[in-house]
């Protein structure tokens, strides 16, 4: 492996400098676009899961000029970054001096700021070594054309009652295979850099999101004979809707992490506990979206002469209810893997409650809604899970960990084999945090037999949605 001492030359790639590109909107079809991507691509086949070289040293600091090349010629599309993009190159460059060690795009991830440009349309070039969430572990090269979704109505949003600087989202137009994957976000933390700096933004591709979403329900409907009222059904036939849906979903969503009473930062610092925390955690912001979507829904629903604007912000207030429920029994509850799947328990959970409060109907195999009371019922789950956070403001981390199993096994059935569902012994209550972190299972709530089914039948539609983006209907 290359040492950090030792010195590479950049030489000028082989087809020779591509032409500049001064026009966002075709970057994705030009000649820089694809040199880059085609270098990023083939250096990847050199990184290891650092994001350091293995391989031949001249080889790789030939995909980087090529990178570099592509870079600067792009860069006339991307004025607003041009700061961002000059440090990227001047990364990559250091990079390939000091011998393709373990990367540090800590400068140009600085620079990058699309926090301060959400202007709806608006394009951006990202380029940086990264791991990608929900898709590769690795930290290689990944690059993007991205462009910003961010209407008119949302700003109103973000602007007023659900202040979010930090929120951006996104459309994804072209990218590497790094997000030929299940990943639909672009966060900093997965940079390779040397040290952590104060985050700025947090990126999500509603595209993706909204796609997968489409494909899924409209299948999983059909399996269960499901009746979609009518405007669930607008969004399974609308992508332009259907994004603009999530937005405003993601949003609140985001958001919600770090307000409320919370126990003591429950989610976003780093530290080890029972996936299922983690499960409660992220349905409580999605039952934040929910409940505040109702609230917003029901509000303009009694106004007179709403405007354009406020029309919207109903429209979009009543598809986030439904894309809340959706999403979150049809995808979350049997996407991915059974270790310490938090997503999908939190699907899991949502639909046992609101079954067992008889709003959810599984009879003679077709599933309904009583839909007039699915909503107080919705935010009756979200107000035990504010109450347990509430709650543990004075107990202990471990007492926390207890209460909230008992909340969770409350309604969806552990595993027979568990041993927190039989009582920790004494020697794990006494002892530290890591031994109840140790006795969860990794299927510490196996699908139910309504899931099970379901599972089978939607697998190769569940796949089917990796690298899935606007368009792929």
């Amino acid at each position: 492996m290359p040492t950090q001492t030792q010195n590479t030359t950049l030489t000028s790639p082989v087809i020779g400098e591509p032409e500049v590109v001064e026009d966002a909107s075709v970057a994705e079809s030009s000649a820089a676009w694809r040199q880059l991507k085609d270098a990023a691509i083939a250096l990847r086949a050199l990184q290891t899961k650092d994001g350091s070289v293995t391989g031949p040293v001249a080889e790789a600091a030939n995909h980087v000029a090529a990178i570099i090349a592509g870079i600067r010629a792009l860069a006339p599309s991307f004025p607003h970054d041009a700061a961002y993009l000059a440090a990227s190159v001047r990364d990559f460059e250091k990079w390939a001096v000091e011998g393709f060690g373990v990367p540090d795009f800590l400068d140009s991830l600085v620079a990058f700021q699309p926090q301060q440009h959400r202007v709806d349309g608006i394009r951006h070039l990202v380029v940086f070594p990264m791991y990608t969430q929900n898709g590769s572990p690795d930290r290689c090269v990944e690059a993007l054309i991205v462009e910003t979704i961010w209407p008119e109505f949302i700003a109103a949003l973000e602007t007023g009652d659900y202040g979010n600087r930090l929120f951006v989202s996104l459309r994804l137009i072209d990218f590497t295979p790094g997000y030929d994957t299940n990943s639909a976000v672009l966060f900093p933390e997965t940079v390779a850099m040397r040290e952590i700096p104060a985050f700025t933004w947090g990126a999500i591709f509603q595209d993706r999101e909204a796609a997968r979403y489409r494909r899924v329900v409209r299948a999983a409907s059909g399996i269960t004979k499901l009746d979609i009222p009518e405007p669930a059904a607008r969004l399974l036939d609308n992508q332009d809707l259907a994004e603009k849906t999530f937005v405003m979903w993601d949003l609140i969503h985001d958001r919600t992490h770090m307000r409320g009473d919370l126990p003591f930062d429950p989610f976003m610092i780093k530290q080890r506990m029972p996936y299922f925390l983690y499960s409660l955690e992220e349905l409580r912001c999605d039952l934040t979206a929910f409940r505040e979507s109702v609230a917003i829904s029901r509000r303009l629903g009694i106004a007179d002469d709403l405007s354009p604007l406020e029309q919207q912000m109903r429209e979009h207030a009543e598809l986030v209810q439904y894309a809340v429920i959706f999403d979150r029994i049809f995808r979350f509850a049997i996407t991915g893997s059974r270790a310490r799947n938090y997503d999908g328990l939190g699907g899991q959970l949502l639909f046992a409650w609101l079954h067992q409060r008889g709003v959810l109907h599984w009879t003679d195999t077709a599933l309904s809604f009583d839909w007039d009371e699915v909503p107080d019922a919705v935010i009756a789950l979200g107000e035990a899970i504010d109450d347990l956070y509430w709650r543990s403001i004075d107990r202990p981390k471990t007492a926390h960990w207890l209460a909230a199993y008992d909340l969770v096994r409350g309604v969806v059935a552990p595993n027979p084999a568990s041993l927190w569902a039989r009582g920790l012994p004494d020697e794990i209550l006494a002892g530290a945090p890591k031994g109840y972190t140790d006795a969860v299972l990794d299927d510490e709530f196996p699908l139910s037999m309504f899931f099970e089914a379901l599972e089978k039948k939607m697998r190769e539609v569940i796949a089917s949605t990796a690298g899935i983006r606007a368009g792929d209907d």
